[in-house]
């Protein structure tokens, strides 16, 4: 993949993503003791970075395709969802029955078909590809997807962009990893445009297969699929195109716990009034505790999704609300 991907993915998504702001907070800064800046695609489209991926390979379908198809935990489904209805397609969306239930809800509400497997026990990449196959849709997958992971690089591109006009051309960058699309995306575009910055992932304990991969130069997988409440970015391993670009081009993996995800919400809550799930709090979480394991100058830190169920939402605040 290379930077002509990403600017092609750029201009089919122009008029239909959003450019998402870039926003900081003197109240985060003194926290990790170095300027903190947070790439909000929270606030994109669905509620996550996922739309601009799903958009970028969506439009590219023939116009006889009769429907497509995605695997995902939520924030994927919600994306191709949308950008199967632009281009007036059915959708159907394979789910862990264990997704949270604003993200099935709000996938099904964009007219999609749910079909929900458990976590656990199946394997989603067989059950999608079998589906798929059976009813004739395009698989459109969650970051194996050359299309989708130039659509990712998007944010890349605005990052750089957006630092530069705050006059930041070297900076770290951090970003919640599941399979690596959106680390993979956003490497790539930096590489062309602010090469002084870094990328690193970050990842929730016990689920931080790309921090292994990348200190051991080979593809190494998660013991379990369940367990974290960060299910945007449990995913089984890093992906087959996904990581040779982060081995290239990511600096060591980073793994943060569930409860600094959860002081990550509230302080982004109440410190840059916006709601983020904990998935999309990791590299936050990284930015504001880990600070010591980061080199010095700048940190970006993308909040990659905001689809929170309220009853978690509300138990982050109830343990964390005086921050």
């Amino acid at each position: 993949m290379n930077i002509g991907e990403i600017e092609a993915a750029a201009q089919r998504l122009e008029g239909r993503a959003r450019r998402t702001p870039l926003l900081g907070s003197p109240f985060l800064d003194e926290i990790a003791g170095r300027q903190v800046l947070v790439k909000a695609e929270c606030l994109q489209h669905t509620g996550s970075f996922k739309f601009r991926g799903a958009w970028s390979a969506v439009s590219t379908l023939p116009e006889d395709t009769s429907g497509v198809l995605a695997f995902s935990s939520g924030n994927h489904a919600q994306g191709v969802a949308m950008a199967a209805r632009l281009r007036g397609l059915p959708a159907v969306i394979v789910m862990p029955a264990d997704a949270p239930r604003l993200k099935r809800e709000n996938t099904a509400a964009l007219g999609a078909e749910v079909v929900t497997y458990d976590r656990a026990t199946e394997d989603r990449d067989a059950l999608g590809e079998a589906l798929a196959a059976e009813r004739g849709l395009a698989l459109i997958r969650p970051f194996d997807d050359p299309r989708v992971i130039a659509g990712q690089g998007t944010c890349g591109l605005e990052i750089a962009g957006q630092a530069a006009d705050l006059g930041i051309d070297k900076a770290t960058v951090l970003t919640c990893c599941g399979g690596g699309g959106l680390t993979s995306g956003i490497a790539l575009a930096l590489e062309a445009r602010a090469p002084r910055m870094k990328v690193r992932t970050v990842e929730p304990e016990g689920f931080d297969d790309t921090a292994r991969s990348l200190a051991s130069g080979q593809i190494e997988t998660n013991p379990a699929m369940t367990g974290s409440i960060c299910d945007a970015i449990v995913t089984p391993s890093p992906g087959r195109l996904t990581f040779p670009i982060m081995k290239r081009l990511c600096g060591p993996g980073l793994v943060v716990s569930d409860e600094e995800c959860l002081r990550a919400m509230v302080l982004a809550f109440l410190r840059l009034k916006i709601v983020i799930e904990p998935g999309g709090a990791v590299a936050l979480a990284a930015a504001l505790f880990r600070s010591d394991d980061l080199d010095d100058g700048p940190v970006i830190c993308t909040a990659s999704g905001g689809n929170v169920d309220a009853e978690l939402f509300r138990t982050a605040l109830e343990r964390y609300g005086d921050a």
